[in-house]
């Protein structure tokens, strides 16, 4: 039986509360798919697709490849968004999901959606 003996770090993913420990060399997308949790967005787990777009509220990490531009211009860069495949932690770490989470909110029906439909 394999122990993991890396020290780990916590990340808490900040609309669901969730947190799960995740060591220091590896992504942050890994260390809540090791675990089998849920929260983060996971596409390609490659920097490829984009699905993993996150912002970093609190605390810090590693770059562990470069982030596409496809997916994060250099100004989210600048304002804590990054791919959650393609960085560690280097601290505690609170982020938020970019994206998938969040749901606008909505007075009524989208637009071409039946009245029986809901959102």
């Amino acid at each position: 039986m394999f122990f993991d003996t890396r020290p780990k770090l916590n990340v808490c993913v900040a609309q669901t509360g969730e947190t799960y420990a995740c060591a220091a060399d590896e992504s942050l997308l890994r260390g809540m798919l090791r675990l089998g949790r849920k929260g983060i967005p996971a596409g390609c787990v490659n920097g490829g697709c984009g699905v993993c777009k996150v912002r970093i509220v609190e605390g810090s990490v590693t770059p562990l490849g470069p982030v596409s531009r496809a997916h994060v211009s250099a100004d989210e860069q600048c304002a804590g968004v990054t791919l959650a495949c393609r960085v560690a932690p280097a601290s505690a770490v609170t982020l938020e999901i970019a994206g998938r989470l969040e749901k606008p909110f909505s007075t009524g029906p989208a637009v071409g959606a039946s009245p029986l439909s809901t959102q």
